[in-house]
């Protein structure tokens, strides 16, 4: 898979931290996880074997036979996803599902991506800190609260790759 601009980072540690995929609604991350289901039987498969660990009296073939969008709302109801799943579920939506404002963001910050997919290649830092202004302005304006979000998720998870990006994000 694409990766987010990013090196993949577990989630800090500590309750003075939020998370950025339980910072969207309920209903959004329900939607996301709707999305990879129907996408990725892997995923589904994954994510059903979790529920039966944790228990509740569902066997697995009676989640596999579910529908998407209700196995993906038990998901969220029950908080089914590690800090590793929650990267990678936000890699999942700004690389694979709605690359739209990686895309904006790449090109304003002038780092080389085909449709938003960062090459494996490159090296961080991947731009200088006033293309990161630059990128971190446009994201914004085009794509506002979503745009923010993106901000605080790639600030969140790998900020020494984008310089200056933790100075352009306000704490919680």
């Amino acid at each position: 898979m694409s990766r987010i601009p990013s090196t993949k980072a577990a989630a800090p540690s500590g309750a003075a931290a939020r998370s950025p995929w339980r910072m969207l609604s309920a209903e959004r991350r329900a939607g996301i996880l709707d999305r990879l289901f129907r996408e990725r039987k892997e995923a589904r498969a994954a994510y059903v074997q979790r529920l039966v660990m944790r228990g509740g009296g569902f066997r697995a073939a009676t989640l596999l036979s579910w529908p998407p969008e209700r196995l993906a709302k038990e998901v969220v109801r029950l908080n089914a996803q590690t800090a590793e799943d929650e990267v990678d579920l936000l890699q999942a939506l700004y690389v694979d599902l709605e690359p739209a404002i990686q895309v904006d963001f790449l090109d304003a910050a002038g780092v080389k991506h085909e449709n938003g997919a960062i090459a494996e290649s490159l090296e961080p830092p991947f731009a200088g800190a006033a293309a990161v202004a630059r990128a971190v302005a446009v994201v914004r304006e085009r794509h506002g609260a979503d745009g923010e979000h993106y901000v605080r998720t790639i600030a969140r998870y790998n900020g020494a790759a984008w310089p200056g990006i933790e100075n352009l994000v306000e704490r919680d």
